[in-house]
C-alpha cells in the first residue's frame, strides 16, 4: 500500500508509506495528486525539478507538497510520478507529468495547500509513515 485516506470533518487526510523516507515523500505527492485528478491518465511527458529546505522533516514534507502545488499551478500541469532525494533537511526532487487536460484528467477536488494540522513523519518497524491534511 502506497497511501490510504482517513476520515476528516472538512478537509482530506491521508497517510503515505515507504520503505525509505524518500519513498514515503514520493507517495505523499502521489496521494495529493490522486485527490486532484485521475492520475492513471497522466502521462510522464515532462519533468519539473523541485528543491526545498526546512528546519525539520515535517516542515520539509509540507514544503515539498506545497511547491508541487505551486509548480502544477504555474505550469498548468498535473503529475503522476515523483523522485526524491533527501539529505540534511534538503530535498531535491523531480515530478513527471503533462499539461492539464480537463477532458482527459477528470479534475476532482482543488487542493489549496498541504497543512501542518495533524502532521507527522515517523518510522515504525521497517517503514516510514507520513500523515498530511490537505486544505481543499
Amino acid at each position: 500500500m502506497k497511501y490510504r485516506f482517513l476520515e476528516h470533518t472538512a478537509d482530506i487526510k491521508f497517510q503515505s508509506f515507504g520503505e525509505t523516507l524518500e519513498e514515503a515523500f514520493e507517495n505523499s505527492a502521489l496521494a495529493m495528486f490522486y485527490v486532484m485528478v485521475d492520475i492513471e491518465k497522466v502521462k510522464k511527458n515532462k519533468k519539473i525539478k523541485v528543491e526545498c529546505f526546512a528546519n525539520n522533516i515535517e516542515e520539509l514534507l509540507i514544503e515539498w507538497l506545497n511547491k508541487l502545488l505551486a509548480k502544477a499551478n504555474i505550469n498548468e500541469m498535473v503529475f503522476s510520478e515523483f523522485m526524491v532525494r533527501i539529505k540534511n533537511n534538503k530535498l531535491e526532487g523531480q515530478a513527471f507529468g503533462e499539461k492539464l487536460d480537463i477532458k482527459k484528467h477528470n479534475p476532482k477536488i482543488e487542493v489549496k495547500a498541504a497543512t501542518y494540522s495533524e502532521l507527522f513523519v515517523k518510522k515504525e518497524k521497517d517503514k516510514f509513515i507520513c500523515q498530511v491534511v490537505l486544505d481543499v
